[in-house]
C-alpha cells in the first residue's frame, strides 16, 4: 500500500488537509488487512499511526456517510478524557461529513445519553463499564454494529475491563474487531482466545 487512493474521498480530503499523502510503514501493513474485513490486533508505540488508522478504517466502514440511526461502529476507550480526546481527533477527519458521534462514560447522566444514542448515531464512543450499563439497560441497539474496537488496550491490564469488553462482544451479531494497543498483554491475550480467535496480529 503506497497511497490512499481507493479510499473515499472524504478521507482522502482530510488526510490532504492534515498533509498527509501516503501511510507510514505500520500503516501500509494494517489498513489493508482492516479494508479487507479481518479482525486484528494492531500493536505499536505510541506515534505509530494507530488512531489515525483506526479513525480512517471506521470512515471507510461507513462510506464516510451517516445511515438510520442504529450506531454501526463502537470504539471501546479507558475513561471520560480518552473519549473527549478522541471525539476531537474524529472530528478533524469527520468535519466535512455528515457521521453523527455519540459518547457514553461514567460522568454524564445515563439517561441524557440514552436519549441521544436514541436520537440517531453512526459511531459510538464509550468506556466499557457504562456501555455495558446502558447495553443491558436496553439503552442502546447493537444490532447493526459492523464495528467492534478496542481503543488504547493498554488500559485493561490495570483492571478487570477485558470481562465488559468480552462480555459485550459475545452479545453481538458477527462483526468486525479491532483491537489497537502498544503492547500485546496478557488480557489481549485473554481476548485472543475469547472473542478474538483467528485474528490477524500487525506490530510495528
Amino acid at each position: 500500500m503506497t497511497s490512499f487512493k481507493k479510499y473515499n474521498p472524504e478521507i482522502k480530503s482530510a488526510l490532504a488537509e492534515l498533509g498527509i499523502e501516503s501511510p507510514n510503514s505500520f500503516q501500509a501493513k494494517c489498513l489493508p488487512k482492516i479494508k479487507g474485513g479481518a479482525n486484528l490486533f494492531a500493536i505499536a508505540p505510541e506515534g505509530s499511526g494507530k488512531t489515525s488508522s483506526m479513525i480512517i478504517s471506521v470512515m471507510q466502514k461507513l462510506n464516510s456517510t451517516a445511515l438510520d440511526d442504529s450506531p454501526r461502529a463502537l470504539i471501546l476507550v479507558k475513561d471520560k478524557d480518552a473519549a473527549l480526546k478522541l471525539e476531537a481527533e474524529f472530528e478533524t477527519f469527520t468535519k466535512e461529513t455528515d457521521l453523527r458521534i455519540s459518547l457514553v462514560y461514567e460522568e454524564q447522566n445515563i439517561n441524557h445519553q440514552k436519549d441521544d444514542v436514541y436520537l440517531g448515531t453512526d459511531i459510538v464512543i464509550a468506556t466499557p463499564k457504562r456501555l455495558s450499563k446502558l447495553y443491558f439497560l436496553n439503552g442502546i441497539h447493537l444490532g447493526e454494529l459492523k464495528l467492534f474496537i478496542v481503543e488504547d488496550a493498554d488500559f485493561l491490564i490495570r483492571n478487570d475491563f477485558h470481562t465488559d469488553v468480552a462480555r459485550i462482544s459475545e452479545s453481538l451479531n458477527k462483526c468486525q474487531h479491532l483491537i489497537f494497543s502498544e503492547s500485546f498483554n496478557n488480557r489481549l491475550e485473554i481476548l485472543q482466545d475469547t472473542i478474538m480467535q483467528n485474528a490477524h496480529i500487525v506490530k510495528k
